[in-house]
């Protein structure tokens, strides 16, 4: 009964108030902040397919562990996305419970947003818009890793950004992380205060500033890893499904 008593009404069975949203807020910042990071890391390893497409086989070839494991396993890379699934769940379901629950709350907040016309406030709006978005594009896309995770390579991704139709979704995809990863870590930085310094009002400046920097960077770098993957992907379209083979071995074969 103290459980349901605290979760209708805020308050603990001793009449003290609840600390749970606290602690939800804190897993929600934990998981998002750890999600923003990923993605970061994500997509500097996706655009390995801009170096060569050597480099990306052997980006590919290092996360399934063939440094420890003879040709390596792409039941890590399955394994390692049901982890992210699973985070990226909990992290949904925190921000779910803050999100309006009818149309009416959300004409209040929309009348509240405009009336206040606060950057801040709007950041807020693009940053729940983007991460419904994401709810349903990321777990599509987190299910095919997680089932088709030896289907990562030049040629492979390649046909399947571009022959299995997939670049719309990802175009989608690459709009809403971007924007709701880097609003979400300015967020963080301003509500904990990890870079406040002496004058808090002139770091929150200087930090949104950084903020649109970051999602300049990454979107350019998507967008370029993207464009590569579909070039790819349209001279390999007579070739669907063959899998590609490093330079070192084809010359070795000769």
């Amino acid at each position: 009964m103290s459980e349901l008593t605290e979760g209708y009404l805020g308050i603990t069975a001793s009449g003290g108030k609840s600390r749970v949203p606290a602690k939800l807020d804190y897993i929600q910042s934990f998981t998002g902040g750890f999600l923003a990071l990923f993605m970061w890391g994500h997509m500097l390893l996706v655009s390995s397919i801009l170096i060569s497409n050597d480099f990306m086989y052997s980006v590919t070839k290092t996360l399934e562990g063939n440094f420890i494991i003879d040709g390596g396993s792409p039941l890590l890379v399955s394994i390692f996305a049901f982890i992210i699934f699973i985070i990226f769940v909990v992290h949904a379901t925190m921000g779910i419970r803050k999100m309006p629950a009818n149309f009416k709350q959300y004409q209040v907040l929309r009348a509240h947003a405009k009336s206040l016309r606060h950057g801040d406030t709007n950041l807020w709006l693009t940053q729940a818009f983007t991460g419904f978005v994401m709810l349903f594009l990321g777990s599509v896309h987190l299910y095919i890793m997680m089932t088709n995770s030896s289907d990562i390579g030049p040629y492979s991704s390649a046909d399947r950004v571009w022959s299995e139709w997939m670049w719309p979704l990802y175009i989608l995809l690459l709009l809403a992380v971007e924007f709701h990863g880097t609003i979400g870590l300015y967020r963080l930085s301003v509500k904990w205060g990890w870079f406040d310094g002496k004058n808090p009002r002139s770091t929150r400046v200087r930090l949104k500033r950084l903020k649109w920097i970051l999602t300049v960077f990454f979107l350019i770098l998507g967008f370029a890893s993207l464009v590569a993957y579909i070039k790819i992907g349209i001279e390999h379209v007579d070739h669907v499904g063959e899998k590609y083979i490093p330079t070192s071995l084809t010359q070795g074969a000769i």
